[in-house]
């Protein structure tokens, strides 16, 4: 893995701005290439700015969205359609206006699914659905996203992987979160080995609520207490920030600016 590059933005509608165009031409030449790609999706404030602002620019149309994979990194255990679920925002900020292929989109159980109020149960059903889509060349039980975005807490928490908690250890793919000291308690998540699966990891983050969040990720913190600090991706990892996020940079740590 190889250490994250970090870009800055001038403001938080421009960084969901460059990601969206970033995210685009990331998609077309993994598609160019191979046909098909996959993301992975993150909620919060960042993350659905830049769903929102590729669906309003008029480049998602090179997107071959029915050859697009989408996952997301974790999920508040909620019932389908509750406006605190990632999957609700995603689909209200972009998916229900793009052509995709219902089959190729894949949202973590809710609470009201198959495996009712069960978190774990819905974990172990998201884990067999992820190892379902793995190929061989994958090598374990979660596909090699071609991107994997996540947005980053003023705790540093990724995901729901929140500090010190028992799914840092975890070496399943994807399990049930309880006790989670963010609202709701009861969530689904990624664990650290799914997110090192993906070819690229982009960090999200904006405002200066994320600077210490974005300090400790890019320091040697380890990432049981800074869960951010192994955000890592198999290829590239970026830090795409705001000017405020990026005010407390370690020494030494490289930026590339954006107007």
């Amino acid at each position: 893995m190889t250490p994250p590059a970090v870009l800055v933005h001038r403001d938080q509608d421009l960084l969901a701005k460059a990601a969206a165009a970033r995210l685009v031409t990331r998609i077309v030449d993994v598609q160019a290439a191979r046909g098909s790609a996959s993301i992975v999706l993150t909620g919060g404030g960042a993350g659905t700015a830049v769903l929102a602002a590729l669906a309003a620019t008029g480049a998602r149309d090179a997107v071959d969205w029915r050859n697009l994979d989408i996952w997301w990194g974790d999920e508040r255990f909620l019932p389908s359609g509750d406006p605190e679920r990632n999957e609700t925002g995603a689909r209200e900020a972009l998916l229900d206006h793009v052509p995709l292929d219902p089959a190729r989109v894949h949202p973590m159980p809710p609470s009201d699914g198959p495996d009712g109020d069960d978190p774990e149960s819905a974990a172990g059903r998201y884990a067999a659905e992820l190892r379902a889509a793995a190929r061989p060349e994958d090598h374990g039980p979660v596909p090699s996203f071609d991107v994997l975005m996540l947005g980053v807490g003023p705790d540093a928490h990724v995901a729901s992987l929140f500090p010190e908690m028992p799914a840092l250890y975890d070496e399943r793919p994807v399990v049930a979160v309880r006790g989670a000291p963010k609202p709701p308690p009861t969530r689904i998540s990624l664990t650290l080995p799914s997110l090192h699966a993906a070819r690229e990891v982009w960090v999200l983050a904006a405002g200066a609520s994320k600077a210490k969040a974005v300090r400790l990720g890019l320091s040697e913190a380890g990432p049981v207490q800074v869960p951010v600090a192994g955000a890592r991706g198999r290829q590239r990892t970026l830090f795409l920030l705001d000017r405020a996020a990026a005010s407390e940079l370690p020494p030494g740590i490289e930026r590339i600016a954006s107007p």
